[in-house]
């Protein structure tokens, strides 16, 4: 117990170095347990969606509600950390972030499975800031680089290891696994913070203010949930949807009126002063929306239109993740020597020429092509995060980075939950528009119909040939809306070019003698 005491900063006292390593390994399997709950799922998604009962809109709010939930609770992290201490709190997330993870693999129902991914990413909002501040801590200045880069390459993991791992889980055990993974983890981590790692000094007085989160937690969650029931519900024919519209206003409204006359507001207004850090927002909300919507489509479209087992599906998704590690290591090199504007500038054009292979694809496309393409995308990804965060903060002052960083992670969760909801509307209907245009011309005076094999398998004469054709028709007409997902966000990562323009590097003017300027 004494050893668990040490002051894990100071390698010179007695068990401080083990300490220090076990603590370190800690962090990085919570910070992964995160970081797989945001992959890990999507390949179980169509296993989920069947034992649901959902539609393919519904089964994504399993992914939105996670991320939504992980948005809004990662502000007020730092606050809860200096009122309850972060050894507690660092430990109270894993708990029941392991917790609501059991309960995601119990749940029967769709409404039972959204709540507990919602309590899901409650909690585990806060185990990427609170990771990152503990290596902070318990490393000395001379080591953080060393301790950054080992903690960063144990974070990219997660996105190689995701669908591999909950490929397999769901192939030979069942989808409900991808959440019990969670738990021989999430316990071992509780112990070992717990044991080993001391806790923090009280923070002081420090202040949040509630009004402000409330009102702008208001806004994002009832935005999303129209999102995400919009389509269900038929938009604004819709009562439930008109309520949540103008609830999400109202939150906006008073969010607004308390960011401008507050004393002490949520957010600095300071923060948007810098044209950095607001175009640095755009862009990592950009970058989200693309990512995660590109996973949430890939998975389903892999399954249920090329016929894919789920252990497959996850091997040609993991090289995305290999990818954006690959990438992230060459970035690492080239900053200092290439500016990171430019850097964007390549993952961004990457990230574009990826999606525009994938407006070409058909179900029909190999198996190697679909690596290749993924591959590229992670690589794109890779060259865009690191220069986004040199970018977004070059130019902030540092009394407000820590503020800044809050809005920077909320930023990228609501372009991911906003993006996986919108491509997921988009797809809904566009297939049912492209079906109303195909099924038109699928008429008995369609000569194409009449010969070959398709007089025979779709003979229009019979209520069989009748429904196969139907069935033909429909994913065809997926097919199209997959196409028009894919070019949306084509569009996207060419509009997000421009605004590099914007920025500009941080001012490195060297002092002349005297200390004037």
């Amino acid at each position: 117990m004494t050893a668990a005491r040490a002051d894990v900063r100071d390698p010179a006292v007695p068990g401080g170095t083990a300490n220090r390593l076990i603590v370190t390994i800690c962090t990085i399997v919570a910070t992964l347990m995160q970081s797989l709950d945001s992959t890990i799922a999507n390949v179980a998604l169509p296993y989920m969606q069947g034992a649901m009962s959902a539609s393919q809109e519904q089964i994504n709010w399993v992914l939105t509600s996670y991320i939504v939930a992980a948005a809004i609770m990662t502000a007020p992290t730092g606050f809860l950390a200096a009122r309850f201490g972060r050894t507690r709190l660092f430990v109270t997330a894993v708990a029941g972030f392991t917790i609501a993870s059991v309960l995601c693999g119990l749940a029967q129902s769709l409404t039972q499975i959204v709540v507990f991914r919602v309590l899901q990413g409650m909690f585990g909002a806060a185990l990427v800031p609170l990771s990152q501040a503990v290596m902070y801590d318990i490393y000395p200045v001379a080591q953080r680089a060393r301790a950054m880069s080992i903690w960063t390459m144990g974070v990219m993991i997660g996105p190689i290891l995701g669908p591999i791992l909950g490929g397999w889980l769901t192939e030979n055990y069942s989808w409900r696994w991808v959440f019990y993974i969670n738990v021989p983890l999430g316990v071992l981590t509780a112990i070992g913070l717990l044991t080993f790692l001391k806790e923090s000094p009280p923070g002081g007085s420090v202040r949040l203010d509630w009004i402000g989160f409330g009102a702008l937690s208001l806004a994002i969650g009832a935005f999303q949930t129209m999102l995400d029931r919009g389509e269900t519900l038929d938009w604004f024919g819709s009562n439930e949807i008109i309520i949540e519209a103008c609830l999400s206003g109202l939150g906006l409204y008073v969010f607004l009126v308390q960011f401008s006359l507050a004393q002490r507001p949520f957010l600095s207004p300071k923060l948007f002063a810098d044209m950095n850090f607001v175009v640095g927002l755009v862009l990592y909300f950009t970058n989200g929306m693309i990512m995660y919507a590109t996973l949430a489509l890939l998975a389903p479209y892999l399954q249920t239109l090329m016929n894919y087992p789920v252990v497959t599906a996850g091997v040609v998704l993991a090289p995305r993740g290999a990818g954006l590690m690959l990438a992230a290591l060459i970035c690492g090199r080239l900053l200092g020597k290439i500016s990171a504007r430019t850097l964007v500038c390549i993952g961004f054009s990457t990230g574009a020429y990826a999606l525009y292979e994938m407006t070409a694809w058909t179900p029909d496309i190999s198996e190697w092509s679909v690596i290749r393409t993924g591959f590229i995308q992670g690589v794109s990804l890779g060259f865009i995060t690191i220069p986004i965060n040199i970018i977004t903060f070059a130019t902030l002052p540092a009394s407000l980075r820590t503020e800044g960083t809050g809005i920077y992670s909320l930023v990228r969760n609501l372009g991911s939950a906003i993006g996986i909801s919108v491509t997921g509307a988009l797809l809904q209907i566009n297939t049912q528009v492209n079906h109303a245009v195909l099924a038109g011309e699928a008429t008995p005076f369609n000569r194409a119909l009449h010969s070959g094999a398709a007089s025979r398998i779709w003979d229009l004469g019979t209520a069989q040939g009748a429904g196969l054709l139907n069935m033909e028709v429909t994913r065809q007409a997926r097919i199209i809306a997959y196409i028009d997902d894919f070019k949306l966000m084509l569009v996207l990562a060419i509009a997000a070019l421009p605004l590099l323009l914007l920025t500009r590097p941080p001012e490195t003017k060297p002092a002349r003698p005297g200390g004037s300027h």
